[in-house]
C-alpha cells in the first residue's frame, strides 16, 4: 500500500493532468470576456476622460491654477505651499495631477483605438482618434512643455514604461503634420464612430473643420518662436476651413443623469468642491470667488455676459444684478466681511449639471483669424472677424439656458462699443483681440492660461503673497509631477537639462518674451 500511494498515485494524477491539458485553457477564459477592443466606447471614454470627467482634472488644473493664474478666479484661502493658483504656491498633488491623469486615463486609451482602427473601413474612426489625441497633448504640452510624445503610450505595445521626454518645438510640428494627415485620411464612404462620438455624431465635415481649428490654435501658439511655421500651418488651417459658425463648434452636451458621467464635469466639480448648493455663496469649500480683475472689467465695458455668469447671494438667494458684483482681489489671504457679497459662477448656467461643454468653438477661431488678418497672412478683415468672434463669444451662453440668452440687440450695442481699433497700433489691436479672447475662454482655463502666455494680454498684475514659489511673477508652467522624477529619472533629468529648471517660472519653449 506504501509503494501504491509513493509511485501509482502521481502517476495516475499525472496522467489525469495530461489528459486535461488540452482544454485547461479554455476552462480558464472567461466566455463573457471579449478579445477584441470596443473602440466605440474606447473613443467615447476618451472624450469624458479627456475634458476632465469627475477625477478633480478639472478643478484642480483648470480652476485652482490656471483660473487663478489667470484672474478668472480668486481664493482667500492661505496655506503656504498649497498650490492654489493665485498665491503661486507649488504642490504636486495639484499641478501634477493633469500628467498623472491625462496620460494613463485619456491619451492611453485613445492610442488604443488608433492601434484598433487600421484596417481600411476603420479609417474615419481613426483619423477622429487623431485628431482627438492631438488636442490632449497639446493640453499636456502647453502646461508642461517638454513631454513624453513619441513614445507616449506603449508600455503595452512595446514595453516602454520609461519614454523619452520630446522637445516641445518637435512636439508641435509633429502635432501640426499628424492633423493634417488624420483629415486628409477621411473618407466618406467608410463608417464613422456615429453615436460613440459625443462632439459631431460621425460628421466628417465637422471634424474636419474640427481638426483645422486646432490646426489654427496650434500653429498660432508658435508666432513668437517660429513666425514663419505659425504662418505656414494658420494659412494651410484656413485654406482648409475652420469652424466660423455656431453650428459646427464642438461641444459636448449633458443631461443632468441618471449617472454622473452625464452631468456638466465643470458643474458638478465646481459645485462638490468650492460652491456647494447648501452654502449660499458663504462657506465655499476652497474660499473661491470670481476675481476682482474679471468683475472689474466686465462691469467698466458694460458686458452683457456679466449678469449671465455671475451672482452674489442676497439673503440666500443668487442675485445677477450688475451693479451689485463684485471680485475678490487675487492674494487675498483671510475671508472677508460679507463673503456672501462676492461674485461667483451663476447656478443658473455655469453651476447646471446638464450644461454643455465648450470645446473649440467660433468665439476663439474667429478671434485668431482677426490675428492672422493683422499680421496680414491672410486677406481677411481683421475688424470683422474680431466682431464675429465677440458676438459668438456672446451668443455661446445660450446654450447654458434661459439664463444664458443675451438679446440680439444687446450683442450688437456691446460689440459696436468694443470694436477693433483698426486706426491703433499692433500691439493695441492685439490687447483688444486677446482680452476679448480671455473673457470669451471663461471656463476653457487650460487655453486661457495658455494664449495669455503667448500673448500677454490682457495685461495682468501679479501679487506677491508672502512665501510664494514665483518670486511674485505669474506662473509660467506646472512642474512634472514628482514621482518622474524617480520612476523615469534619465528622462526626466534630460528633459529638465534642456528646457529649464522644474519650477513654476521656467518658460516653456514657445513661451518666448
Amino acid at each position: 500500500m506504501k509503494f501504491y500511494h509513493k509511485y501509482i498515485l502521481p502517476v495516475i494524477v499525472a496522467a489525469a493532468l495530461t489528459g486535461c491539458d488540452k482544454g485547461f485553457e479554455s476552462l480558464n477564459t472567461n466566455p463573457n470576456a471579449s478579445t477584441v477592443p470596443q473602440v466605440d466606447y474606447l473613443f467615447t471614454q476618451s472624450q469624458l476622460k479627456g475634458n476632465y470627467v469627475y477625477d478633480r482634472t478639472y478643478f484642480y488644473t483648470s480652476y485652482l491654477n490656471c483660473g487663478n493664474f489667470i484672474q478668472h478666479y480668486a481664493t482667500y484661502k492661505d496655506v503656504a505651499g498649497s498650490g492654489l493658483g493665485d498665491k503661486y504656491g507649488a504642490n504636486d498633488f495639484y499641478q501634477g495631477f493633469y500628467y498623472r491623469y491625462i496620460y494613463t486615463n485619456a491619451v492611453n486609451t485613445v492610442a488604443e483605438v488608433i492601434r484598433n482602427t487600421q484596417a481600411a473601413n476603420q479609417i474615419n474612426k481613426q483619423a477622429a482618434a487623431r485628431i482627438w489625441k492631438v488636442l490632449l497633448m497639446q493640453r499636456i504640452t502647453d502646461l508642461y512643455g517638454d513631454v513624453p510624445y513619441s513614445e507616449a503610450a506603449k508600455g503595452y505595445t512595446d514595453g516602454v514604461f520609461t519614454p523619452k521626454y520630446d522637445a516641445q518645438s518637435d512636439i508641435y510640428k509633429a502635432m501640426l503634420s499628424e492633423l493634417d494627415a488624420a483629415i486628409n485620411s477621411f473618407n466618406t464612404a467608410q463608417p464613422t464612430f456615429a453615436s460613440a462620438d459625443l462632439l459631431y455624431k460621425g460628421d466628417i465635415t465637422k471634424w474636419k473643420k474640427f481638426g483645422y481649428s486646432l490646426m489654427l490654435r496650434v500653429a498660432m501658439r508658435t508666432t513668437k518662436v517660429d513666425a514663419a511655421l505659425a504662418q505656414q500651418w494658420a494659412q494651410k488651417a484656413i485654406t482648409g476651413g475652420v469652424i466660423t459658425t455656431d453650428a459646427d463648434a464642438a461641444v459636448i452636451k449633458y443631461t443632468n443623469g441618471p449617472q454622473i458621467y452625464n452631468d456638466n464635469p465643470v458643474a458638478y466639480e465646481l459645485v462638490g468642491q468650492d460652491y456647494t448648493a447648501t452654502a449660499y455663496g458663504d462657506a465655499n469649500t476652497e474660499g473661491g470667488k470670481y476675481s476682482k480683475t474679471f468683475i472689474d472689467y466686465l462691469k467698466t465695458t458694460n458686458d452683457p455676459r456679466l449678469p449671465v455668469v455671475a451672482v452674489i447671494w442676497n439673503n440666500k438667494t443668487p442675485d445677477t444684478t450688475s451693479a451689485l458684483q463684485k471680485g475678490l482681489p487675487s492674494g487675498t489671504g483671510s475671508k472677508p466681511a460679507n463673503f456672501p457679497s462676492y461674485s461667483e459662477p451663476n447656478p443658473n448656467t455655469i453651476l447646471r449639471y446638464d450644461a454643455p461643454l465648450l470645446v473649440l468653438t467660433a468665439a476663439e477661431t474667429n478671434l485668431l483669424l482677426s490675428e492672422v488678418a493683422l499680421r496680414k497672412w491672410s486677406a481677411g478683415d481683421a475688424a470683422a472677424l474680431y466682431k464675429a468672434g465677440v458676438e459668438a463669444a456672446l451668443r455661446n451662453w445660450s446654450l447654458f439656458g434661459a439664463g444664458g440668452v443675451i438679446a440680439p440687440a444687446s450683442i450688437s450695442t456691446y460689440s459696436g462699443a468694443q470694436a477693433l481699433n483698426v486706426a491703433g497700433s499692433f500691439d493695441d489691436q492685439m490687447k483688444q483681440i486677446h482680452t476679448q479672447f480671455w473673457i470669451a475662454l471663461l471656463l476653457d482655463e487650460q487655453e486661457a492660461y495658455a494664449n495669455w502666455r503667448r500673448t500677454g494680454y490682457p495685461q495682468l498684475t501679479p501679487v506677491n503673497y508672502p512665501a510664494n514659489a514665483t518670486n511674485g511673477t505669474i506662473p509660467r508652467r506646472f512642474p512634472y509631477s514628482q514621482p518622474e522624477a524617480g520612476l523615469n529619472a534619465v528622462n526626466y533629468n534630460a528633459a529638465v537639462a534642456r528646457q529649464g529648471a522644474d519650477v513654476l517660472t521656467t518658460r516653456i519653449w514657445w513661451d518666448k518674451q
